[in-house]
């Protein structure tokens, strides 16, 4: 049981760590000074949310630290979804893979505030408010791009069509989480679906955007079976701990 909640909460945090590790490449770059801040402080909470998990997981662990957790392991033993590795290709489609991830981790977190394990409700409700945040920054931007002009409805249309085939994994229950769930630690995805589809409907038509023609792909990165993505985001995000082993500050 010991060895499965830790990798449950390897599951949840590898998400908001690579997707975090995404949205902190866009440092200084974003359109406008707001915007640009804006992406920064949510790259910094979703960093907040994989300190927690990581060092809750480490106490469960012999030898593991939450630097370790985060920068030691090999690619197959990161369980993030495909969707959050996917690069910043332009604006469009980095509003577009936040929404999507938003959509899904909201209900998600609002899931797990009923976790039976303390740790993990108490993160949860920790990190609800950021993620009602989130969810309200990446929905009006959705709305903004795809109800603005013919070229910025024209990207973000094209980055659901890039995206959107992605958002299947994010709902196929791992024989992991069916063990979490029905130990009543872990979230039902049958739940986090039904909200996540509400908020398609409620946003997807402000935005004009259409995705009924959008095939989904079966992706396993929650097995560690990753995208090329992932193997040059680790080599950024492990050098220095590679290259100074059990550096100190």
């Amino acid at each position: 049981m010991k060895d499965q909640l830790y990798k449950y909460l390897l599951l949840l945090g590898d998400n908001s760590m690579i997707l975090g590790h995404r949205l902190s490449e866009l440092c200084g770059h974003g359109p406008n000074l707001e915007t640009d801040i804006a992406l920064t402080n949510i790259s910094l909470d979703l960093f907040g949310q994989v300190r927690s998990y990581f060092k809750y997981a480490a106490t469960l662990k012999e030898g593991e630290t939450e630097d370790s957790i985060a920068f030691l392991r090999f690619e197959r033993d990161y369980y993030n979804t495909i969707l959050v590795e996917q690069p910043n290709k332009d604006f469009a489609h980095v509003i577009v893979r936040q929404f999507l991830f938003d959509a899904y981790h909201k209900p998600l977190l609002e899931q797990l505030m009923n976790s039976k394990d303390e740790t993990i409700s108490a993160i949860a409700h920790k990190s609800i408010k950021e993620s009602k945040y989130h969810l309200r920054f990446s929905s009006e931007w959705v709305k903004r791009l795809g109800d603005g002009t013919e070229i910025s409805h024209q990207k973000t249309q094209n980055a659901f069509n890039t995206l959107m085939p992605y958002i299947e994994e994010l709902f196929i229950e791992t024989p992991l989480e069916l063990a979490m769930k029905n130990e009543g630690i872990g979230a039902d995805l049958n739940l986090v679906k039904a909200s996540f589809d509400k908020t398609m409907s409620d946003v997807l038509p402000s935005a004009n955007i259409e995705t009924s023609d959008i095939k989904l792909r079966k992706t396993n990165g929650k097995s560690g079976f990753h995208s090329e993505y992932l193997g040059f985001i680790l080599t950024e995000l492990q050098y220095m701990q590679r290259a100074y082993p059990d550096m100190s500050w």
